[in-house]
């Protein structure tokens, strides 16, 4: 039986915790330089929490839902987005196994109808999934590292010592 991961908590998602956290702090009688330092948030914004907090209770500090436009993909479009994008970019028919936002946004596309442009895709990745930008390593495919060990340790001091 394989476990299910358990994806990243988002930003809203942390900063009710710490919220939370600082809510027991206060419970606890702690100093709101105190709080500040242990959950590691300006003292002003914590002083603005104790307000909420002592005139609303915990309600006051929980996550409301966020105004504006809802998004285009819904949280199951976007748990069916990262199964597939940890297929990797080859299991989708891309040549190289490798992820942009253009390929992103195709599989995303192909999966839900849903057309998003590169910013969009961007606030999918880091946003809701919670990925962050990872380049590739700049490196010959051709390359041999034992060929490469070689002729450091065997060819290279013999040009040296020519000179």
């Amino acid at each position: 039986m394989s476990e299910v991961p358990v994806p990243p908590l988002t930003r809203p998602q942390l900063a009710e915790a710490r919220r939370m956290r600082a809510v027991e702090l206060f419970e606890q009688g702690r100093a709101d330089s105190e709080v500040a330092r242990m959950v590691g948030i300006h003292p002003e914004s914590v002083r603005r929490w104790k307000r909420l907090w002592e005139q609303g209770g915990v309600e006051a500090l929980r996550r409301r839902p966020a105004t504006g436009r809802p998004p285009k993909l819904d949280d199951t479009h976007v748990e069916t987005v990262r199964a597939a994008l940890e297929q990797g970019a080859q299991a989708h028919g891309f040549e190289a196994d490798l992820w942009t936002l253009e390929r992103v946004g195709i599989v995303i596309e192909r999966l839900t109808g849903v057309t998003l442009a590169r910013a969009s895709v961007w606030r999918v990745l880091t946003g809701r999934l919670g990925w962050s930008l990872q380049r590739p390593r700049r490196q010959a495919v051709e390359r041999d590292d034992a060929e490469i060990a070689r002729w450091v340790t065997q060819e290279w001091p013999r040009i040296k010592k020519g000179r």
